[in-house]
């Protein structure tokens, strides 16, 4: 058995998504600014014994929901080792490990995460030469969040969310999160809002007032000036995360927003000890796991290598 790579990736949340008109490939046009935050996937990866073909297995906290992760091909880390093979011609197959950090269909790319930490986690495996470049354009083939969760930081997205352009920002901010036991379906959102959408749709835009809270790290500011166009839809099918969100702007959080598709609710906070004050009165509540995490953080990256061999498929 070959020698391991770990490498740990990091949540997206996104501080504005602007949703424009769906284009001719079927996919919408956004204009969002991205910023990775502190909670992590970490994905072990080995190379397969000969003779077996790619494997997946998946392990979580019991509050993960994490019986709908695919663990045969169809899952995105499998397909991100498939493509990174056939695109440099490496025949090796792999077993892979994740453990999840990532709330599960949170609206918080938890997928994508996966996605690109196996395109490092193989990269570094096979002692690749491939250009960083490439490795993006391999991560866009795989899902307009990929790209991202490799890059890391704060960032521009536009295209479908794939073009990624890094912000230079001074400062850490802190983030509240609370999660959903029950996810919701990126697909069915984006559904709902085309479905109430009538006339022309404008060409989305980022908010000016955002990337002046963003430049001056104004953390008042930039609560205000949080948006998300699938806010609304999101909420019209899950009209009980409405009462979660003012439960955050009443527990003194500057800011309060669903995280890209939901249904996991994000909180802006003035440092960490303000994040402990809004995460212990929300957990008081009741109304779901709570945690917090600083932004932004770095994209993809190898955090060990010579890791234990990933466990065997069952």
């Amino acid at each position: 058995m070959s020698t391991g790579v770990v490498v740990s990736a990091p949540a997206k949340i996104n501080l504005c998504l602007g949703v424009g008109p769906v284009r001719d490939d079927g996919f919408h046009a956004l204009a969002t600014v991205y910023q990775a935050i502190g909670l992590h996937d970490h994905l072990t990866v080995h190379d397969a014994p000969d003779g077996e073909d790619d494997s997946v297995t998946v392990r979580a906290a019991d509050r993960f929901p994490v019986a709908g992760v695919p663990t045969d091909g169809s899952n995105i880390a499998v397909r991100a080792a498939r493509l990174l093979a056939e695109h440099t011609g490496v025949e090796r197959r792999v077993r892979i490990a994740i453990d999840k950090g990532i709330p599960v269909m949170g609206g918080m790319a938890g997928g994508s995460a996966d996605g690109a930490a196996a395109l490092l986690a193989c990269h570094t495996l096979w002692e690749l030469t491939t250009p960083r470049e490439e490795l993006v354009e391999l991560a866009a083939e795989l899902g307009s969040d990929v790209p991202f969760a490799l890059v890391g930081g704060t960032a521009i997205g536009s295209g479908r969310g794939e073009v990624v352009t890094p912000l230079m920002t001074s400062g850490e901010y802190w983030w509240v999160v609370l999660e959903s036991g029950t996810g919701l379906s990126t697909p069915a959102v984006y559904r709902e809002l085309d479905a109430g959408r009538h006339g022309h749709v404008p060409a989305p835009e980022i908010p000016d007032q955002l990337m002046q809270a963003l430049r001056g790290h104004d953390v008042a500011e930039l609560g205000a000036a949080l948006s998300n166009d699938l806010q609304p839809a999101a909420l019209r099918l899950r009209p009980e995360l409405e009462v979660t969100l003012d439960q955050g702007r009443l527990a003194s959080a500057h800011g309060a927003i669903l995280s890209g598709s939901g249904p996991s609710c994000l909180f802006l906070c003035d440092g960490r000890s303000h994040a402990v004050r809004v995460a212990d009165a929300l957990g008081a509540v009741g109304l779901g796991a709570v945690s917090f995490a600083p932004g932004p953080v770095h994209g993809a990256r190898v955090v060990a290598r010579g890791a234990e061999p990933a466990p065997e498929v069952r």
